[in-house]
């Protein structure tokens, strides 16, 4: 069984972190999650409101952890994704989510970033020339990391999925789905 590998944090997005983990069990792959620590991490909902210029924010579930930054291989996954949420400003400071973000960058595996998850890669400049989604007042941080920004719920650019957030989680998924059945073939 392939395993895939989600960075998380603190205050990640509830439904970003979530709705994927469950999608990729659902398709047999078993989905480990990395952390600062390996204790369970505390989401956040995060939802719009009327009558607020931002999103809301409200206690979520708590995300069972199996490993540290620390001790992740990212050898032994055959993909990444990266939930948004309040997590990506300062996962993206951990040498260790550098370590593990370059590989699959490097390695051209596939990638899902989640409404801020591309707050990481960005961080790392490893989103120059691609083009990428996320949460729409990000566009001016990843033009400035020389990402192109596309404002759509299924960006796919080669190894690279991205959507702007939560809303988006099917489209995501599915396109998520389709780069990983491609990558298993060309393996």
């Amino acid at each position: 069984m392939e395993k895939v590998l989600v960075l998380a944090g603190d205050a990640a997005e509830d439904l970003d972190a979530m709705y994927p983990i469950y999608r990729l069990r659902e398709a047999g792959y078993e989905v480990h999650v990395a952390a600062p620590t390996r204790r369970k991490v505390k989401l956040v909902v995060h939802d719009f409101e009327e009558g607020w210029d931002a999103y809301t924010e409200r206690p979520g579930r708590h995300l069972p952890v199996n490993l540290a930054f620390s001790e992740a291989e990212p050898e032994g996954y055959a993909a990444l994704v990266i939930p948004g949420g309040r997590a990506p400003e300062y996962i993206r400071n951990d040498p260790d989510v550098a370590r593990i973000c370059t590989h699959f960058f490097e390695q051209n595996l596939p990638v899902g970033l989640v409404c801020h998850g591309v707050q990481v890669p960005a961080a790392l400049g490893l989103l120059r020339g691609r083009t990428v989604s996320g949460f729409p007042p990000l566009k001016p941080d990843l033009e400035a990391a020389g990402a192109t920004f596309e404002e759509a719920p299924d960006v796919v650019d080669g190894n690279i999925v991205s959507c702007t957030g939560w809303p988006d989680l099917p489209e995501f998924s599915r396109a998520f789905m389709g780069v990983l059945e491609r990558a298993a073939v060309s393996m």
